[in-house]
Parts: C-alpha cells; structure tokens; sequence
C-alpha cells in the first residue's frame, strides 16, 4: 500500500518578515518592490453588479488593503480597519459595538482624549462609563456591570506606566459577557500581543510607533472575531473616517523597519530610565524596564521589551517649565513614537482636558515629563536632557 504524502505545515515567519512582507508584495503588474498608492476616488466597472473588487473608495482602496491585512498579520488578528486617527479609531469602536444603555468600563489613566470623547460626545447617546484602575483586578470584578460591553484599557499607561494585567482582565470581561479592547500604542505589536493574552480588539494610533517617522495621522482596530470585520467594514463605509492611501502607504512604509527601530527605542529607553533614575533633580522615574517599577515582574511576564516611554516627575510645574524650555535636541511637542526624541507635559498638553480634579485623582501632578525616546545616539538625547535639567 503507497504510504500517504504528509504535507509539511509551512513555517512560521518571524516579525520582522512578516512586518516586511505581509500586505506588502511587489505589484502584480510591475513587479514594483515597493508597493504603489492608489489615489483614486472611484473604480471603473466591468458590468453591472460586476468589478475587480473595489467600487468607491470611501468603502475600499487596495493601499488600505494592503495595510489592513498588514496589521492584522502583526497583532496576530482575523481582521484589521483603519481610520483617519486613533481617535477615529476609537470612535468606529464605540459606535459598531455600544448602544444606548449599554456600559463601558475604561480605565482611569489613559489618553486624555478617550474620557473627554466618552463623558462629552458618547454619554450624550444614552452609553455608560465607569473608570476604574485596571491594574487592580478586584476592582475591575466590581465595576462590571450586567450592561457592560467593552472593557477598555491601555497597558502601560499613558503618561503614569501602569500595567494591567492583559489575561486576567480578559478573563474578568468575558465571565462578565463583555470584551476586552487594548489600545496597545505605547508597546507596538512587537513588544506586547494583546489577542495573544486573550484580549478581543487591539487598538493603535497608527501615527505613533507604527508609522514611527511623525509624518502620518491614523488609526487601526484589530480584531479577533467576525463581527468585529462585519461591523468595522460597515462602519468605514457609513461614516467615511478612513485613512487616505497616501497615509497608508507612509505607515506601510514605517512598519518595515518597525522591528530594528523597536530594538533600538527599548535599548534607548533602558539607557535613559537609568540615567534619569540617578538624577538628583527628579523626584520619581515610571518606567517598566526599572526594577523598582512596581509591576516590573509583570512586564517581563506579558512583554517581550520595555520600550522607550518614560515618565518622570520634576517636583512642580516651574520646575517643568524651566527643563522643557531649555532642550534642544529632543522636540518638545505632542505625539510619541519617532524617530526623534519627544517630549510633552502631560498636565498642560495630553491631559489637561482631565482638568485639576481629575489629575489629582490618577496622581498626575504637574511636575510629570512625559519623554518618547527616539532612536538617536542615547548619549546626545542625555547630554540635551542634562543640559535641560541645569536649568532647575
């Protein structure tokens, strides 16, 4: 009897091939390595009822193809959409999966644009929300409702670094009948897989690391079931916040180097922490990375590096003014995630529409730096930030 041929299953591809090549094949019709924008607002048709795939572009655009299924190969999910911003993002998740009466868990300390898009837009449509530290489990289990829908959560936080722990609070949601969404800007897919730690959406603010060069805006939900792509499409189509292909080709361009600029912001960002940790003129370094970080252990447990965004506190606002207007190298503006060292003033610029109450509630004080490391020689982002700090 003829033995059976087995065929062998194929092997997996490590990230950086995968960031490379996933979405991103040479173009059929030029053999182009790199692949070719689409800036076309219409398609022709071969017949009625019959195309090539795509009709209009507010519903689909093969360079938004590409990326899409670029990000899903990266976070390890069935489906991916991208929007005009995190933000964008962020709203497209609210309005595919909450209605009127429904509950959303978020966690205390995010981006100050989430509480101020939930409490001042989306409470208006009849939708709860209850912000809880998600680093404490038994918390979380309280705060569930019967009506709860989404727990949303940023691990590490944005600006105080505090972990939650991704496979519990998943557990927490779905014994509850919830699901878990992780916006997991701040560590990227290469350091932190949320849908691999039992999480059901992964979200990004594409204009951070994953495009990584600060000159693209954008927003990609990743997700793990098929309503979520049911849902999503839809929701591309009907209100049209999408990503134009010209962005898309820009972020598609950035993942390429996503694994060696990751390298390079986690080795940056452990030089740094440990600088800035002897620093006799600040108060309190928050960094995963650092073992006195509270939740270091757990860090190493669900992240494969501790990236380059650190928090750290000068001891007052006068005392951040006198640093920030000092620094040369290192920008001084909004965003994170570039090449280039950021650095921003949380109090004043990511969260200030918190206001004084809600920042003393999370313990963000106006002397908090927030710096992004970028991917310069580390010792000239430390001799700018050393020069800086003379000034206090």
């Amino acid at each position: 009897m003829k033995k059976k041929e087995t065929k062998a299953k194929p092997r997996k591809q490590g990230f950086a091939t995968v960031a490379i090549h996933a979405g991103q094949e040479p173009d059929e019709l030029t053999g182009a390595v790199a692949p070719p924008i689409y800036p076309t607002s219409t398609y022709v048709q071969q017949d009625l009822g019959k195309n090539k795939g795509y009709e209009y572009a507010r519903v689909s655009n093969p360079t938004r193809t590409r990326l899409e299924q670029n990000m899903a190969a990266l976070e390890g999910g069935t489906s991916a959409h991208v929007f005009a911003s995190g933000m964008a993002a962020v709203t497209a998740l609210t309005q595919c999966f909450l209605r009127q009466g429904d509950h959303l868990l978020c966690g205390h300390d995010t981006y100050g644009g989430v509480p101020r898009f939930f409490n001042q837009v989306v409470a208006n449509y009849g939708v709860e929300f209850t912000y809880v530290d998600t680093s404490d489990l038994e918390a979380v289990k309280k705060a569930m409702r019967r009506n709860t829908r989404i727990v949303w959560m940023e691990t590490p936080t944005n600006p105080l670094m505090v972990l939650s722990d991704i496979r519990e609070v998943a557990r927490i949601a779905h014994a509850g009948g919830a699901e878990l969404a992780v916006d997991n800007t701040f560590m990227s897919p290469y350091f932190q897989k949320p849908l691999a730690l039992g999480a059901d959406m992964v979200m990004h603010s594409t204009t951070k690391f994953l495009n990584g060069h600060s000159d693209g805006l954008g927003g990609v939900i990743v997700g793990s079931k098929p309503h979520h792509a049911e849902k999503l499409a839809f929701m591309q189509k009907a209100s049209g916040a999408i990503l134009s292909p010209f962005e898309c080709w820009l972020v598609l361009r950035g993942v390429k180097t996503l694994a060696v600029r990751m390298e390079k912001h986690d080795e940056n960002g452990r030089t740094l922490a440990a600088y800035l940790k002897k620093h006799p003129k600040i108060r309190k370094v928050m960094y995963p990375g650092l073992k006195e970080h509270p939740q270091h252990e757990l860090a190493k447990k669900q992240m494969s590096g501790f990236g380059s965004m650190i928090t750290f506190d000068l001891g007052s606002l006068n005392n951040a003014r006198k640093m920030l207007r000092k620094l040369s190298l290192c920008a001084f503006a909004e965003s994170l995630g570039g090449v280039e060292t950021l650095v921003n003033h949380p109090a004043t610029m990511t969260h200030a529409a918190l206001g004084v109450e809600g920042r003393k509630k999370i313990g963000l004080t106006d002397g908090m730096v927030r710096l992004s490391g970028g991917i310069e020689d580390a010792k000239d982002i430390i001799a700018d930030l050393e020069q800086a700090l003379a000034a206090i």
